[in-house]
């Protein structure tokens, strides 16, 4: 993005601010970090804490898999994404892959069963929402879900060392269930989704605080706020071992 850009981006979210439709969330910790994806998708991470046996769970990767295809480039590690959007589904199947990536169509919430997706207004976009959408809750259809406790029993994983969550505003309801059942994942990444209709900033940032009360520190805000980035309190301890 260029300055000019960068700069109306910042000039409009300050607008959101203070119509209080947005709030700018602090940085806990200043830590090296790396942003990997397109700009579409990009995340930002710490690097540091990862390698090739680190088990990292993409929830919502659509039809852009940068962020999952770099990370597996720099650090080989595997990637367990999931999606269960048709569209992603059809165009994953289509898509030339490493060993290190497998797609498992299923989506993530706080109960196991059939949930309604509805599809975005703007039919370009592919990412479906559990939260109704006037506009089409008539082309709503039912997908698997399952909360990260199942999905990580069903896979033999006892751990998450990365954990990415697009989830369409499912989010709240899952660092709810993470609380509920003592799930910490090393790294935490989240796109919050305060700017659909009927959820709001008083919710991001209640979850925000329940993932401090949770042990985590906030390393890293995107420019549109909406990209909030989750490390354990002792993994930074493990980080500065190795620094």
């Amino acid at each position: 993005m260029s300055k000019f850009g960068d700069f109306f981006a910042k000039l409009l979210r300050l607008r959101k601010v203070l119509k209080g439709l947005d709030k700018f969330i602090k940085q806990d910790i200043d830590v090296p970090v790396t942003t990997f994806g397109n700009n579409g998708a990009a995340w930002t991470l710490i690097p540091e804490l990862l390698n090739e046996s680190s088990i990292a769970y993409s929830f919502g990767v659509g039809t852009d898999i940068s962020f999952d295809l770099s990370l597996i480039n720099h650090l080989d590690l595997q990637i367990f994404a999931f999606d269960p959007t048709p569209q992603s589904i059809d165009w994953i199947a289509t898509q030339k892959l490493p060993k290190q990536f497998s797609l498992h169509p299923v989506g993530l919430a706080n109960f196991n069963g059939k949930a309604k997706f509805h599809p975005p207004k703007n039919s370009n976009h592919v990412s479906a929402t559990m939260l109704e959408v006037e506009e089409t809750k008539e082309q709503a259809y039912k997908v698997e879900v399952k909360t990260l406790a199942t999905i990580m029993s069903e896979l033999g994983h006892s751990n998450i060392d990365l954990l990415k969550m697009d989830v369409e505003g499912m989010e709240y309801d899952v660092i709810e269930d993470m609380k509920n059942v003592g799930l910490k994942p090393a790294q935490v990444l989240i796109e919050f989704h305060h700017r659909f209709k009927g959820v709001g900033i008083k919710k991001t940032v209640g979850a925000v605080n329940t993932m401090r009360q949770m042990g985590y520190k906030v390393f890293h805000v995107s420019r549109t706020g909406e990209e909030i980035a989750f490390v354990k309190e002792e993994m930074i301890h493990n980080l500065a071992k190795l620094n």
